[in-house]
């Protein structure tokens, strides 16, 4: 089974983080209330300013009845794909503050919770895939979302599949090397 893509470090990190890649080819398979609660206690936990916690989730279970409306509100680009993921979350960003105020750290929090998320699944070997590709009205309007609610990303979880399965040029994509930034891109010493 096709899991890991070598990470080039150029300093020594933790595995979980090492490991962890996002991939396109998912296997057909639902996950669980019980593996998705594990994973929304996870983001639950995450650091937050003034312990707003703004972050909220929507999900949808594969085979769901609204599992194929959540496919739907994303970019065309992602449905060929994210329509075999076991689950599909939409990640709001709550813009104000209990007070009432605007929250100007809400999408720094929602961050940190996504990050959260996405490796207490990567603990349970549930592979993920974080989509800016996402149609915002559409989503806002299916989950009926308030006004101070707003959508930031959608994130695809499940089982990790053969690159095989996808269509071309996602097929393409899934074998190629991970590459990121130089530290020195974006480290600076003062």
């Amino acid at each position: 089974m096709y899991q890991n893509k070598p990470t080039p470090n150029d300093f020594p990190i933790i595995d979980l983080l090492k490991d962890r890649w996002s991939p396109r080819a998912f296997k057909n398979d639902p996950l669980t209330d019980e593996q998705l609660n594990a994973i929304f206690e996870a983001a639950r936990w995450a650091p937050s300013a003034a312990n707003e916690q703004p972050w909220r989730y929507f999900y949808a279970i594969q085979g769901s009845d609204s599992f194929a409306q959540f496919v739907n509100c994303l970019m065309p680009g992602n449905q060929p794909w994210a329509k075999n993921a076991g689950a599909i979350v939409f990640c709001f960003a709550k813009s104000t503050l209990n007070n009432g105020n605007p929250n100007p750290w809400a999408l720094h929090d929602l961050g940190l919770s996504n990050s959260a998320l996405i490796h207490q699944a990567f603990s349970m070997g549930i592979y993920s895939h974080v989509m800016g590709g996402i149609q915002k009205e559409s989503i806002v309007q299916l989950m009926g979302a308030e006004e101070h609610l707003v959508p930031v990303v959608a994130i695809a979880l499940g089982y990790i599949s053969e690159p095989e399965t996808l269509p071309e040029p996602y097929n393409e994509r899934e074998v190629l090397p991970r590459v990121r930034k130089s530290q020195s891109d974006f480290v600076k010493k003062m």
